[in-house]
Protein backbone atom coordinates (compact mmCIF):
# COMPACT_ATOMS: atom_id res chain seq x y z
CA UNK A 1 0.00 0.00 0.00
CA UNK A 2 1.18 3.47 -0.48
CA UNK A 3 0.93 5.76 2.38
CA UNK A 4 1.19 9.58 2.65
CA UNK A 5 3.97 10.37 5.81
CA UNK A 6 1.53 11.59 8.30
CA UNK A 7 -0.27 7.86 7.84
CA UNK A 8 2.96 5.75 8.51
CA UNK A 9 2.53 6.33 12.29
CA UNK A 10 -0.95 5.79 12.24
CA UNK A 11 -0.47 2.44 10.44
CA UNK A 12 2.16 1.31 12.26
CA UNK A 13 0.27 1.83 15.45
CA UNK A 14 -2.61 -0.11 13.90
CA UNK A 15 -1.23 -3.08 12.69
CA UNK A 16 1.45 -5.32 13.01
CA UNK A 17 4.99 -4.71 10.92
CA UNK A 18 4.99 -5.26 7.17
CA UNK A 19 7.45 -7.52 5.54
CA UNK A 20 8.82 -4.59 3.95
CA UNK A 21 8.93 -0.57 4.22
CA UNK A 22 10.14 1.53 1.79
CA UNK A 23 10.43 5.30 2.53
CA UNK A 24 12.15 7.47 0.30
CA UNK A 25 12.01 11.32 -0.65
CA UNK A 26 14.68 14.17 -0.70
CA UNK A 27 13.76 15.42 2.31
CA UNK A 28 16.38 13.73 4.82
CA UNK A 29 15.15 14.89 7.99
CA UNK A 30 11.34 13.89 6.88
CA UNK A 31 13.29 10.17 5.42
CA UNK A 32 14.99 9.65 9.05
CA UNK A 33 11.99 10.45 11.42
CA UNK A 34 9.67 7.95 9.39
CA UNK A 35 12.44 5.00 9.38
CA UNK A 36 12.97 6.05 12.88
CA UNK A 37 9.04 5.07 13.65
CA UNK A 38 9.61 1.98 11.72
CA UNK A 39 12.61 0.80 13.90
CA UNK A 40 10.65 1.68 16.99
CA UNK A 41 7.25 0.23 16.10
CA UNK A 42 9.79 -2.80 15.67
CA UNK A 43 11.79 -2.92 18.87
CA UNK A 44 8.52 -3.28 20.41
CA UNK A 45 7.44 -5.85 18.57
CA UNK A 46 10.43 -7.76 19.53
CA UNK A 47 13.02 -7.51 16.23
CA UNK A 48 16.01 -7.46 18.72
CA UNK A 49 18.47 -8.07 15.47
CA UNK A 50 19.07 -5.66 13.10
CA UNK A 51 21.56 -5.23 10.52
CA UNK A 52 22.69 -2.30 7.83
CA UNK A 53 23.14 -2.39 4.64
CA UNK A 54 24.72 -0.01 2.26
CA UNK A 55 23.51 -0.50 -1.21
CA UNK A 56 26.24 1.66 -2.88
CA UNK A 57 27.42 1.19 -6.74
CA UNK A 58 28.57 -2.16 -6.97
CA UNK A 59 26.88 -3.20 -3.83
CA UNK A 60 26.44 -7.44 -4.43
CA UNK A 61 22.84 -8.21 -3.78
CA UNK A 62 23.60 -11.68 -3.44
CA UNK A 63 24.51 -10.16 0.52
CA UNK A 64 20.49 -9.78 0.87
CA UNK A 65 19.50 -12.98 0.09
CA UNK A 66 21.94 -14.75 2.06
CA UNK A 67 21.51 -12.57 5.00
CA UNK A 68 17.55 -12.98 4.71
CA UNK A 69 18.63 -16.76 4.56
CA UNK A 70 20.80 -16.99 6.75
CA UNK A 71 19.46 -18.32 10.66
CA UNK A 72 19.48 -15.93 13.49
CA UNK A 73 21.63 -16.92 16.57
CA UNK A 74 20.93 -14.07 18.47
CA UNK A 75 17.05 -13.10 17.84
CA UNK A 76 13.84 -14.82 16.51
CA UNK A 77 13.02 -11.11 14.65
CA UNK A 78 15.24 -9.50 12.31
CA UNK A 79 15.18 -6.12 11.20
CA UNK A 80 17.41 -5.81 7.68
CA UNK A 81 18.16 -1.94 7.61
CA UNK A 82 18.95 -1.52 3.91
CA UNK A 83 20.03 2.12 2.63
CA UNK A 84 19.61 2.92 -1.19
CA UNK A 85 21.11 6.73 -1.47
CA UNK A 86 19.97 6.78 -4.86
CA UNK A 87 16.80 5.28 -5.29
CA UNK A 88 18.18 2.81 -8.38
CA UNK A 89 18.48 -0.91 -7.51
CA UNK A 90 19.50 -2.05 -10.60
CA UNK A 91 18.11 -4.92 -12.35
CA UNK A 92 20.25 -6.88 -9.69
CA UNK A 93 18.82 -5.02 -7.31
CA UNK A 94 15.15 -4.97 -8.48
CA UNK A 95 14.97 -8.72 -9.00
CA UNK A 96 16.00 -9.58 -5.68
CA UNK A 97 13.64 -7.07 -4.00
CA UNK A 98 10.95 -8.81 -6.29
CA UNK A 99 11.89 -12.22 -5.02
CA UNK A 100 11.55 -10.89 -1.42
CA UNK A 101 8.33 -9.85 -1.95
CA UNK A 102 6.83 -13.14 -3.80
CA UNK A 103 8.10 -14.78 -0.21
CA UNK A 104 8.77 -12.90 2.63
CA UNK A 105 11.06 -14.83 5.19
CA UNK A 106 8.83 -15.06 8.42
CA UNK A 107 9.89 -12.69 11.66
CA UNK A 108 11.97 -10.49 9.58
CA UNK A 109 11.29 -6.97 7.84
CA UNK A 110 12.72 -5.09 5.51
CA UNK A 111 13.10 -1.24 5.71
CA UNK A 112 14.64 0.69 2.76
CA UNK A 113 15.53 3.87 2.70
CA UNK A 114 16.26 6.64 -0.03
CA UNK A 115 17.67 9.97 -0.26
CA UNK A 116 16.15 10.78 -3.78
CA UNK A 117 12.86 9.95 -5.64
CA UNK A 118 10.62 10.49 -8.54
CA UNK A 119 8.20 9.30 -10.86
CA UNK A 120 10.92 7.92 -12.70
CA UNK A 121 12.41 6.00 -9.68
CA UNK A 122 9.13 3.67 -9.46
CA UNK A 123 9.01 0.24 -11.15
CA UNK A 124 8.00 -3.30 -10.74
CA UNK A 125 10.35 -3.70 -7.19
CA UNK A 126 8.60 -0.90 -5.47
CA UNK A 127 5.02 -1.52 -7.11
CA UNK A 128 5.90 -5.30 -5.46
CA UNK A 129 6.75 -3.27 -2.17
CA UNK A 130 3.37 -1.87 -2.28
CA UNK A 131 1.65 -4.80 -2.66
CA UNK A 132 2.92 -6.48 0.41
CA UNK A 133 4.01 -3.83 2.41
CA UNK A 134 4.10 0.02 2.71
CA UNK A 135 5.71 2.28 -0.07
CA UNK A 136 5.79 6.09 1.30
CA UNK A 137 7.24 8.69 -0.77
CA UNK A 138 8.40 11.45 0.57
CA UNK A 139 7.81 14.87 -1.44
CA UNK A 140 9.02 18.05 -0.71
CA UNK A 141 7.15 20.44 1.37
CA UNK A 142 5.26 23.19 -0.54
CA UNK A 143 5.95 26.97 0.65
CA UNK A 144 2.19 27.08 1.79
CA UNK A 145 2.96 23.83 3.28
CA UNK A 146 5.48 25.15 5.48
CA UNK A 147 3.44 27.00 8.14
CA UNK A 148 1.37 23.65 8.85
CA UNK A 149 4.11 21.35 9.52
CA UNK A 150 5.98 24.06 12.14
CA UNK A 151 2.85 24.23 13.90
CA UNK A 152 2.39 20.23 14.54
CA UNK A 153 5.99 20.45 14.93
CA UNK A 154 5.57 23.20 17.45
CA UNK A 155 1.85 21.46 19.34
CA UNK A 156 4.72 18.23 19.44
CA UNK A 157 6.85 20.18 21.49
CA UNK A 158 4.31 21.32 24.36
CA UNK A 159 4.24 24.68 22.06
CA UNK A 160 1.85 27.05 20.72
CA UNK A 161 2.63 30.15 18.52
CA UNK A 162 0.26 32.98 16.27
CA UNK A 163 0.21 32.23 12.61
CA UNK A 164 1.99 35.90 12.53
CA UNK A 165 4.61 34.17 14.61
CA UNK A 166 4.82 31.03 12.80
CA UNK A 167 5.18 32.73 9.30
CA UNK A 168 8.40 34.90 10.44
CA UNK A 169 10.13 31.26 12.09
CA UNK A 170 9.09 29.81 8.49
CA UNK A 171 10.85 33.21 6.68
CA UNK A 172 13.91 31.90 8.66
CA UNK A 173 14.48 28.79 7.93
CA UNK A 174 13.81 29.40 4.10
CA UNK A 175 12.18 25.85 4.03
CA UNK A 176 15.15 24.12 5.35
CA UNK A 177 13.71 21.21 7.23
CA UNK A 178 16.70 20.39 9.32
CA UNK A 179 17.19 24.37 10.49
CA UNK A 180 12.99 24.34 11.44
CA UNK A 181 13.51 21.24 13.53
CA UNK A 182 16.37 22.40 15.09
CA UNK A 183 14.91 25.96 15.82
CA UNK A 184 11.32 24.62 16.92
CA UNK A 185 14.02 22.23 19.40
CA UNK A 186 15.40 25.10 20.46
CA UNK A 187 12.27 27.00 21.26
CA UNK A 188 11.11 24.24 23.36
CA UNK A 189 13.94 24.40 25.68
CA UNK A 190 14.14 28.43 26.00
CA UNK A 191 10.05 29.07 26.17
CA UNK A 192 8.94 29.16 29.53
CA UNK A 193 6.00 27.60 31.56
CA UNK A 194 2.93 30.58 29.90
CA UNK A 195 3.98 29.07 26.28
CA UNK A 196 3.44 25.85 27.50
CA UNK A 197 0.13 23.47 27.99
CA UNK A 198 -3.85 23.23 27.61
CA UNK A 199 -3.71 26.98 28.48
CA UNK A 200 -0.57 28.30 27.08
CA UNK A 201 0.38 31.90 25.97
CA UNK A 202 0.64 31.25 22.15
CA UNK A 203 4.00 33.01 21.21
CA UNK A 204 3.75 36.24 19.43
CA UNK A 205 6.27 37.41 16.61
CA UNK A 206 8.03 39.29 19.45
CA UNK A 207 8.34 36.62 21.42
CA UNK A 208 9.29 34.31 18.75
CA UNK A 209 11.93 36.91 17.20
CA UNK A 210 13.36 36.98 20.86
CA UNK A 211 13.90 33.37 21.58
CA UNK A 212 15.50 32.23 17.94
CA UNK A 213 17.43 35.25 17.96
CA UNK A 214 18.60 34.08 21.31
CA UNK A 215 21.31 31.66 19.95
CA UNK A 216 23.21 32.33 16.46
CA UNK A 217 25.03 29.14 17.03
CA UNK A 218 22.25 27.41 15.06
CA UNK A 219 22.48 30.35 12.14
CA UNK A 220 26.33 29.06 11.53
CA UNK A 221 25.02 25.43 11.01
CA UNK A 222 22.39 26.71 8.58
CA UNK A 223 25.45 28.82 7.06
CA UNK A 224 27.78 25.76 6.47
CA UNK A 225 24.51 23.57 5.51
CA UNK A 226 23.66 25.80 2.87
CA UNK A 227 27.30 26.01 1.25
CA UNK A 228 27.55 21.96 1.66
CA UNK A 229 23.95 21.73 0.06
CA UNK A 230 25.71 23.99 -3.44
CA UNK A 231 23.48 26.82 -2.26
CA UNK A 232 26.15 29.62 -2.52
CA UNK A 233 23.46 32.35 -3.00
CA UNK A 234 21.91 31.05 0.00
CA UNK A 235 24.97 30.91 1.96
CA UNK A 236 25.88 34.51 1.04
CA UNK A 237 22.75 36.11 1.70
CA UNK A 238 22.67 34.14 5.26
CA UNK A 239 26.71 35.50 5.85
CA UNK A 240 25.16 39.07 5.07
CA UNK A 241 22.21 38.60 7.48
CA UNK A 242 24.62 37.23 10.13
CA UNK A 243 26.80 40.56 9.57
CA UNK A 244 23.96 42.49 9.67
CA UNK A 245 22.95 41.67 13.20
CA UNK A 246 26.23 42.24 14.84
CA UNK A 247 28.30 39.12 14.55
CA UNK A 248 32.17 39.10 14.24
CA UNK A 249 34.03 36.46 11.62
CA UNK A 250 36.26 35.36 14.32
CA UNK A 251 33.48 34.42 16.67
CA UNK A 252 31.62 32.12 13.32
CA UNK A 253 35.20 30.62 12.22
CA UNK A 254 35.64 28.00 14.68
CA UNK A 255 32.36 26.16 13.87
CA UNK A 256 32.85 26.74 10.00
CA UNK A 257 36.42 25.71 10.08
CA UNK A 258 34.78 22.19 12.44
CA UNK A 259 32.92 21.42 9.59
CA UNK A 260 35.51 22.25 7.35
CA UNK A 261 38.39 19.91 8.63
CA UNK A 262 35.53 17.06 9.07
CA UNK A 263 35.05 17.00 5.36
CA UNK A 264 38.83 17.00 4.50
CA UNK A 265 39.11 14.35 7.27
CA UNK A 266 36.08 12.50 5.27
CA UNK A 267 37.32 13.02 1.93
CA UNK A 268 41.10 11.87 3.01
CA UNK A 269 39.36 8.45 3.93
CA UNK A 270 37.26 7.94 1.41
CA UNK A 271 39.69 8.56 -0.98
CA UNK A 272 42.19 6.12 1.05
CA UNK A 273 39.42 3.08 0.52
CA UNK A 274 36.80 3.95 3.18
CA UNK A 275 33.31 3.05 2.04
CA UNK A 276 31.68 6.52 1.92
CA UNK A 277 28.99 5.05 4.24
CA UNK A 278 31.51 3.69 7.18
CA UNK A 279 33.32 7.20 6.90
CA UNK A 280 30.17 9.04 7.74
CA UNK A 281 29.34 6.45 10.43
CA UNK A 282 32.93 6.86 11.92
CA UNK A 283 32.74 10.64 12.25
CA UNK A 284 29.50 10.77 13.47
CA UNK A 285 27.92 12.45 11.22
CA UNK A 286 24.01 12.67 11.57
CA UNK A 287 22.31 9.76 9.27
CA UNK A 288 19.62 12.92 8.48
CA UNK A 289 22.67 15.55 7.10
CA UNK A 290 24.58 12.67 5.36
CA UNK A 291 23.41 12.79 2.04
CA UNK A 292 24.53 16.81 2.01
CA UNK A 293 27.81 15.57 3.63
CA UNK A 294 28.05 13.12 0.07
CA UNK A 295 26.70 15.79 -2.44
CA UNK A 296 29.50 18.04 -1.16
CA UNK A 297 32.22 15.52 -1.01
CA UNK A 298 31.39 13.92 -4.57
CA UNK A 299 32.18 18.29 -5.88
CA UNK A 300 35.62 18.29 -4.43
CA UNK A 301 38.72 15.79 -4.34
CA UNK A 302 40.51 15.75 -0.71
CA UNK A 303 43.61 18.07 -2.23
CA UNK A 304 40.62 20.73 -2.52
CA UNK A 305 38.97 20.35 1.04
CA UNK A 306 42.30 20.79 2.19
CA UNK A 307 42.73 24.02 0.66
CA UNK A 308 39.84 24.97 2.20
CA UNK A 309 41.02 24.23 5.69
CA UNK A 310 44.17 25.95 4.90
CA UNK A 311 41.84 29.04 3.61
CA UNK A 312 39.69 28.59 7.78
CA UNK A 313 43.14 29.55 9.28
CA UNK A 314 44.04 32.17 7.24
CA UNK A 315 40.48 33.99 7.16
CA UNK A 316 40.45 33.30 10.91
CA UNK A 317 43.89 35.18 11.13
CA UNK A 318 42.40 38.12 9.42
CA UNK A 319 39.80 38.21 11.26
CA UNK A 320 42.20 38.33 14.30
CA UNK A 321 44.27 41.35 12.81
CA UNK A 322 47.17 38.72 11.97
CA UNK A 323 46.70 39.04 8.49
CA UNK A 324 45.97 40.97 5.45
CA UNK A 325 42.56 41.42 3.70
CA UNK A 326 38.60 41.31 4.70
CA UNK A 327 37.27 38.76 6.67
CA UNK A 328 33.96 39.26 5.61
CA UNK A 329 34.58 38.92 1.90
CA UNK A 330 37.31 35.95 2.50
CA UNK A 331 34.56 34.33 4.35
CA UNK A 332 32.16 34.88 1.65
CA UNK A 333 34.43 33.62 -1.12
CA UNK A 334 35.27 30.64 1.01
CA UNK A 335 31.48 29.63 1.29
CA UNK A 336 31.07 30.41 -2.31
CA UNK A 337 34.06 27.99 -3.51
CA UNK A 338 32.62 25.19 -1.15
CA UNK A 339 29.49 25.43 -2.74
CA UNK A 340 30.19 26.12 -6.38
CA UNK A 341 33.75 24.45 -7.65
CA UNK A 342 33.62 27.22 -10.26
CA UNK A 343 34.14 29.77 -7.57
CA UNK A 344 37.11 28.37 -6.27
CA UNK A 345 39.00 31.23 -9.09
CA UNK A 346 37.99 33.35 -6.41
CA UNK A 347 40.46 32.11 -3.79
CA UNK A 348 43.87 34.27 -3.66
CA UNK A 349 46.46 31.53 -3.97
Amino acid sequence: MELRPDRLERQLAAEPLRPVYLIAGSEPLLVQELADAVRARAREEGYGEREVLDAEAGFDWNRLSQGLASLSLFASRRLFDLRLPTGKPGKDGSEALREYCDNPPPDTVLLITCQDWSKAHAGKWSEAIARVGHFVPVWPLKPHELGDWLQRRLRSRGLVATPDAVQRLADRVEGNLLAAAQEVDKLALLAGDAHRGPAAQALDVEAMERLVADSARFDVFRLVDAALAGDAARAVRMLAALRAEGEQVAGLMPMIAREVLLCAGLARDIAGGTPAPAALRNARVWESKQAAYRRALDRHPPERWERFAAECGRIDRTAKGRGEGDPWLLLERLLAAIAEPRARRLLVS
